[in-house]
């Protein structure tokens, strides 16, 4: 069994992370961090795991930690950096939910996130935990960078094309929603349910901490120079991403084979027929993403990708990146069906 611990377990990832861990047949959950409840049966916070969770919210106890054999680290940004290195050293393998070993280039982390990087030198060994891009690299890894929400959606939606050549990486735009959920659990005025009801808004557009994240990621698919043009909205709904991803073509190709074959043999990746709009409901609770590709014409391509954003966004592909870095099967209490209604 693998000795699971989990650093800030109250937030929706957190929560999220037991529900599906408390399931998995080869984990044994050992210890869950929580300052602010710290004594407090996790049961009592979160009814839908009585009879699930037995474990009681526990002060971080970094000798706890480092009795086990993965952490997941479901912290705000800043926190996972400053226990990385005790933990790598002890032989734990650590899962960052946050974004402190995301972005490559350190000043750039430290411009969009705006504090001093507390472990500059674990940034190069950690690997970009997005199984559809980098799953050899994370079988052997020790530190997993998890993707965020958005760059997960995106990524996914232009890699077929980007890999392929087929669209102009300097001219790309990504129209991003999220569902409510993806700001977190603490309260504030601009996600009350009478600000966030009946209405729908972007925001952050002069930049967006997952800008440079997905650009890098990206990147990494083309010879040429990316453009990205990225714009997060808020809508009135818990959870759920849906991007519109929109490319000028240059090239030829049956865009719906290219992405057929592309993500044939991805369990967690599925392709729609031709001319499929694919909702956010389709997704729900589960670690699916779901793709439709759309030519307008001989220049215009546009992607649709959706994702729970708490799930493939978050815990669930934490969970398939310990399933691969273990030698589990990926789909290893991931299998669930997305709720509908």
């Amino acid at each position: 069994m693998i000795k699971t611990g989990i650093i800030g377990g109250t937030g929706y990832t957190g929560v999220e992370l037991l529900r599906i861990l408390a399931k998995h047949p080869d984990v044994t959950l050992s210890v869950i961090t929580s300052r602010s409840e710290a004594g407090r049966p996790v049961a009592d916070l979160f009814e839908n795991l009585r009879g699930h969770v037995d474990l009681a919210f526990s002060e971080p106890d970094i000798g706890a930690l480092k009795a086990c054999d993965v952490v997941f680290s479901a912290t705000p940004n800043g926190i996972a950096m400053t226990m990385a290195d005790e933990l790598l050293d002890a032989g734990v393998r650590l899962i960052d939910l946050a974004a402190d070993f995301r972005i490559r280039d350190l000043a750039v982390w430290e411009k969009w996130y705006g504090m001093k990087h507390a472990c500059p030198k674990r940034v190069a060994q950690a690997v970009y935990g997005l199984p559809e891009v980098n799953r050899a690299d994370i079988a052997k890894a020790s530190l997993i960078a998890n993707p965020g929400c958005y760059p997960t959606a995106v990524t996914l939606g232009f890699m077929p094309l980007l890999k392929a050549g087929l669209i102009d990486p300097a001219r790309l735009i990504a129209d991003v929603k999220s569902g409510v959920s993806g700001a977190g659990r603490g309260a504030k005025v601009s996600t009350l349910f009478s600000e966030m009801g009946e209405s729908f808004a972007a925001y952050a557009v002069p930049g967006h901490r997952h800008q440079p994240e997905t650009a890098q990621t990206l990147a990494s698919m083309t010879s040429g120079e990316v453009g990205l043009t990225f714009i997060p909205h808020l809508l009135p709904m818990i959870r759920g991403i849906h991007a519109t991803l929109y490319a000028d073509l240059t090239g030829e190709a049956d865009l719906q084979s290219l992405y057929e074959a592309a993500y044939a043999e991805e369990p967690f990746v599925d392709v729609l027929p031709a001319g499929s709009h694919p909702s956010t409901r389709s997704v729900k609770s589960a670690n699916t993403c779901r793709i439709a590709v759309h030519q307008l014409d001989q220049r215009r391509v546009v992607i649709l990708s959706v994702i729970d954003n708490l799930v493939k966004g978050a815990a669930g592909q934490a969970v398939q990146n310990m399933n691969i870095m273990f030698g589990l099967e990926e789909t290893q209490a991931l299998d669930m069906l997305a709720l509908i209604p």
